[in-house]
């Protein structure tokens, strides 16, 4: 249980990055979290991953945020924290030896990045971090534009790159008037 309360801080911590691009609110991690698992599921499907696997890894890539923040790009330069793994390790070690086996190889397939899955799920974190930096520009935030480039350079996967672009040129809002409803 200690697992899942301290899995429930996630929805009250915020994304601390775009304090610097002027978002007073931004959204939570356990926001950014929900919407990177949706992405990742949609991104496995296309590129031939495993989307159960892969929605598992974003749900889970964040989780040790609980102990060590949402630290900034910029206090990277300054800070060295404990890598997400051993971080993980701490946070399941009163799990059943099942669920902490599940959890920790979980984050430690997406931490070393080498299975379609854990690239894929990169992909949906930077994609996802690409849409709400789309959505804040369209909210009148002005300088989201470092965070729309480096996300969209970090893409691996063509289908993350075609649904990045359509981000682009996309309005965020266009949902709620789609063309196969409008003659109705």
């Amino acid at each position: 249980m200690s697992f899942i309360f301290e899995a429930g801080v996630l929805k009250r911590a915020a994304r601390t990055g775009w304090w610097f691009a002027g978002v007073k609110h931004p959204e939570s991690i356990a926001e950014h979290s929900f919407r990177t698992a949706l992405i990742g599921m949609m991104l496995a499907a296309m590129e031939g991953a495993d989307p159960a696997r892969v929605s598992m890894l974003c749900i889970l890539h964040d989780t040790q945020e609980t102990r060590i923040t949402d630290i900034p790009h910029i206090a990277k330069r300054y800070l060295t924290a404990a890598p997400n793994t051993a971080v993980t390790a701490d946070q399941v070690a009163d799990c059943p030896p099942s669920v902490a086996d599940l959890i920790n190889a979980a984050v430690a397939e997406y931490e070393a990045g080498e299975t379609l899955e854990a690239v894929v799920a990169r992909d949906a974190d930077k994609l996802e971090c690409l849409v709400q930096a789309v959505e804040y520009r369209h909210q009148g935030v002005a300088d989201v534009q470092r965070w729309i480039e480096s996300s969209r350079t970090a893409l691996k996967t063509a289908s993350a790159c075609r649904l990045a672009d359509a981000a682009l040129v996309g309005a965020p809002i266009a949902w709620l008037n789609p063309p196969h409803l409008q003659h109705r």
